[in-house]
């Protein structure tokens, strides 16, 4: 997660930092997730960051459980804008996909509109993803998941 932190820190979308590094991609959204890479590609990373190998190293090993560059407030607002990006995508395919689809309705069959099962479907989709994105109902909160694992221990956390 740190080379993500670094990334953003600067401005750079993921295709601009993988053009600059020489890298994939694909290997920058890999790297961000913690998964492992290969040391040439934590190199050419931290030469570009201007930032010791070893640090990008470590963080690669570690696999995000104790990255050293990020505080679990960061770690907490990174993950929601990552959310709040996929809802957005999400919202986004959904105009765009029911927009075609609604053309092509009144195109084919003006007298009937059966795209409305589309939009009520997969509207409430997007309802239950934006309810969850924005913590409108947190059913699954953090109290939820301490009662749930005190449950499963058997004893208080």
């Amino acid at each position: 997660m740190i080379v993500r932190k670094l990334r953003l820190q600067r401005g750079w979308s993921q295709e601009q930092l993988a053009e600059m590094s020489g890298l994939s991609v694909r290997t920058i959204q890999r790297i961000e997730r913690g998964l492992s890479s290969s040391p040439e590609s934590l190199k050419s990373l931290a030469a570009l960051f201007d930032t010791d190998f070893s640090n990008l190293m470590e963080n690669d090993t570690m696999n995000d459980h104790t990255d050293t560059g990020i505080t679990e407030d960061e770690k907490r607002a990174l993950q929601h804008v990552k959310e709040l990006k996929g809802f957005y995508t999400h919202l986004i395919q959904f105009i765009v996909i029911v927009a075609a689809l609604a053309f092509i309705n009144y195109m084919t069959m003006p007298g009937y509109y059966w795209v409305i099962w589309v939009i009520i479907g997969w509207g409430a989709g997007i309802l239950a993803h934006g309810l969850s994105v924005f913590e409108v109902f947190n059913l699954f909160g953090p109290d939820w998941e301490k009662r749930q694992v005190e449950k499963r221990l058997g004893r208080k956390l």
